[in-house]
């Protein structure tokens, strides 16, 4: 029920037939099977989806993609019973599932791409050459762009700039503007909604910079861009589905290194909405790249002006161990916002959970030398990091999911370790709800 929580962490239907299917395909691919047939008799329409997302994330093999071998799993014969809902079920439903799946996959693989190999400037590349983005770009539904470390300069993106100083690829922004084609079909409400704009934290890798982490803390950072390989994935979604709402995907790149250049604890520097910020903590540089990025999506004008800011980010560990690695940390400030993003979580099984915005704890990032810091010492520091956050909304509506972004052990369709899409799936279901 509205503004309750009772029932949001149930296991659903959808969740337990996708996990179920999982669980098989490591036995198919035990006994080298070149092919599975599935019939379904008598199954509804999210039975069948959840098998078919299920099917694909667990083939999923990153040296297999990696190395550019075909699977033996290569084909999936889908066998459809004469039922009620069988009309309903056809190879469009299929391909549309199957993109779902194939969202998520990219958000997995993107992360799982080792960090010598992925950087701001080869993620440009990848999104120019190689994801299959130009249709759209010449349907001019979609309209890539991109700031480099000049231009950043020249919009006073000096919170994005400071934290990739140290490091030999320079930071960049990149924003997918997707605009669907207006039709005669699409109701007036949708053809007046405000975009949704997403941004997604891209730190391609995170030493901690001066503040450095400690061998033990370093070794996941390569999924510290897992919010920007989320933003990314719900962008591939969009555009391969025809999504029938405007969005913007935004993807704050940079990488976090120690070098005589990179930024020191009391830098100050002056963000693009003109707060001036004193460095604390050069470890907690993920919210300083997505303040820069939020107040570019928040200052956008007329038809681009966004109704809704939605930030993703693996931002604290703070929230992995309030909530563990399988919820997800969501902070927002807006009641509806909230209700409908837990219900969406628990209808794919990707669990988010709201955390309260203490307005009190942002005096913890008081400075004597700036208008705040970028960290606060002590406790709650998955509040305080929404909370610096918040300031970079301009008051719209707002939300901040803190992510894990990782699968520490095999379970159910996520049968690897590895990059985990969050939260690619729920957020795909919360769109849904928005046209």
């Amino acid at each position: 029920q509205k503004g309750t929580h009772e029932g949001l962490m149930d296991e659903s239907e959808y969740a337990w037939f996708r996990d179920q299917v999982g669980v098989l395909v490591s036995q198919f691919k035990a006994n080298q099977l070149d092919k599975i047939e599935i019939n379904f008799n008598e199954a509804s329409e999210v039975i069948v989806r959840a098998c078919i997302v299920g099917f694909e994330l667990a083939a999923y093999n990153f040296l297999n993609i990696y190395n550019k071998i075909s699977t033996k799993i290569s084909v999936l014969n889908l066998v459809l019973a004469e039922d009620s809902l069988a009309h309903k079920i056809n190879r469009s439903f299929i391909e549309s599932s199957l993109i779902e799946a194939r969202s998520t996959q990219l958000a997995r693989h993107l992360v799982n791409l080792p960090p010598n190999e992925i950087n701001p400037a080869t993620i440009e590349t990848m999104i120019k050459k190689e994801l299959n983005f130009s249709k759209q770009v010449q349907a001019k539904t979609l309209k890539i762009n991109i700031w480099d470390h000049k231009k950043l300069a020249k919009e006073n993106m000096n919170l994005h700039l400071a934290v990739g100083r140290g490091a030999e690829i320079p930071p960049r922004m990149v924003h997918l503007k997707y605009r669907p084609k207006k039709t005669a079909e699409k109701s007036t409400k949708k053809s007046t909604l405000k975009p949704i704009a997403f941004v997604g934290k891209g730190i391609t890798f995170d030493t901690g910079g001066l503040d450095i982490k400690p061998s033990s803390g370093m070794r996941l950072m390569k999924k510290d861009m897992g919010g920007a390989a989320a933003v990314l994935g719900l962008a591939y979604w969009a555009v391969h589905t025809n999504y029938e709402r405007a969005c913007d995907f935004y993807l704050a790149l940079a990488e976090n290194s120690v070098d005589a250049k990179a930024m020191r604890p009391s830098d100050l520097y002056r963000s693009r909405a003109g707060f001036l910020v004193e460095i604390d903590n050069t470890d907690a540089e993920g919210r300083l790249v997505l303040a820069d990025v939020m107040d570019v999506a928040a200052t956008q004008k007329g038809n681009d002006e966004p109704e809704i800011i939605v930030d993703i980010a693996t931002l604290t560990g703070a929230i992995k161990v309030a909530l563990g690695a399988d919820v997800i940390g969501l902070f927002t400030n807006d009641d509806e916002l909230a209700t409908q993003m837990q219900l969406s979580g628990q209808s794919v099984g990707e669990w988010n959970w709201r955390m309260p915005l203490v307005q009190k704890y942002f005096g913890g990032m008081s400075s004597h030398f700036a208008d705040f810091k970028n960290s606060a010492d002590g406790f709650g520091g998955a509040i305080t990091a929404a909370l610096f956050l918040e300031k970079f909304c301009r008051g719209k509506k707002w939300a901040h999911l803190d992510i894990y972004s990782w699968n520490d052990r095999p379970t159910g369709a996520l049968s690897t370790t590895g990059g985990s899409g969050q939260p690619v799936q729920s957020m795909i279901e919360w769109l849904k709800g928005q046209v």
